[in-house]
């Protein structure tokens, strides 16, 4: 008897060990087939592993929930839809299922860099997922979240929210107000502002800051000129000369046309900087991190004036005097 028993222990030892190992294993690695699956939000380890076994994805429940505890990833199992296939073996399986699947609750959206709070209005109305007339109404008034966030104290009474909106990809749930996609937004400028620009203000003004950085965003098409365009800007400012920015005219024409007449650049507007000196009096886009780090540290430079290049590229020609801006244009 009492050599029997250390046999029987060991004889369920190797069994045990054999099953683990073969739980491991896709359910049919020769013909893959997918499968479809929900997980619900609130799901634990126990419930996952029932659908996973309902669905023919596991072998077994019990090592599926061994495996996760023993990966430290019982809490890491996120809810969403999955598309997973037989072929999968526990491992894969658990580790698709920490990164996410999609949850068909939650919707993306991208709002690129430069864009203006109407053309915002106008994608996510296209997109289904907002009322371009009240998203419209409510970002234009920055008070209607002023106490929410801290930053927007830093700028004018009655001013709007353009320029404060970040151009990035977001998540949010279906049914999300109009609300609640801008102060998604605004959150995530609180975010870029506390890491990126309170403490490289040293002084100066947020407003300030946001307007040039979204002409610098509307002028620029290289990142890698934005900074010496913002320096032509600073130089043009710190002397006292019009910006003469076409960005601004385009803003207050209310469309963005390929090529500006002279007419419009006498349009009766304060976003007018070929008439008016100094900055206009809100934001004009949404700009991005890269133009708002350009204004931020501007290179030094003693450029006053740049024009488009007619290569395609997008780049700019620089000049130090009005003289080489004219010599810089061959269809002057």
């Amino acid at each position: 008897m009492l050599i029997i028993l250390p046999l029987v222990i060991l004889v369920l030892l190797f069994g045990s060990l054999f099953y683990y190992k073969k739980s491991l294993e896709p359910m049919n690695l020769k013909n893959m087939t997918e499968v479809s699956i929900d997980i619900p939000r609130g799901s634990n380890v126990y419930g996952i592993a029932g659908i996973l076994k309902e669905n023919g994805l596991i072998k077994s429940k019990l090592v599926f929930e061994c495996l996760t505890i023993k990966e430290n990833k019982e809490g890491r199992l996120k809810a969403g839809s999955y598309t997973l296939n037989t072929g999968m073996n526990l491992r894969e399986i658990l580790e698709e299922l920490s990164t996410g699947g999609k949850d068909d609750n939650i919707v993306t959206f991208t709002i690129p860099e430069g864009y203006e709070l109407r053309q915002i209005a106008d994608k996510l109305s296209e997109e289904g997922l907002a009322d371009a007339n009240k998203f419209l109404k409510l970002s234009a008034d920055a008070n209607n979240f002023r106490g929410k966030f801290s930053f927007l104290k830093e700028i004018n009474q009655n001013q709007s929210l353009e320029g404060y909106l970040f151009p990035a990809t977001y998540e949010i749930f279906v049914n999300s107000t109009e609300e609640q996609i801008i102060e998604k937004m605004l959150e995530k400028f609180e975010e870029v502002y506390e890491n990126d620009i309170k403490d490289q203000l040293k002084g100066r003004n947020l407003n300030d800051l946001i307007i040039l950085a979204s002409i610098v965003e509307r002028e620029g098409k290289l990142d890698s000129e934005r900074p010496l365009i913002a320096g032509v800007f600073k130089n043009r400012l710190d002397k006292g000369m019009k910006l003469e920015s076409c960005a601004t005219i385009q803003y207050a024409l209310g469309e963005r046309k390929e090529v500006l007449s002279y007419d419009d650049l006498k349009i009766d507007s304060v976003y007018n900087t070929y008439i008016h000196k100094g900055l206009p009096p809100t934001p004009i886009s949404s700009p991005g991190l890269k133009s708002i780090r350009a204004v931020l540290e501007p290179e030094k430079t003693d450029y006053l004036f740049f024009r488009t290049k007619d290569d395609g590229s997008g780049g700019h020609i620089f000049s130090r005097t009005y003289a080489e801006h004219l010599n810089s244009n061959p269809k002057k």
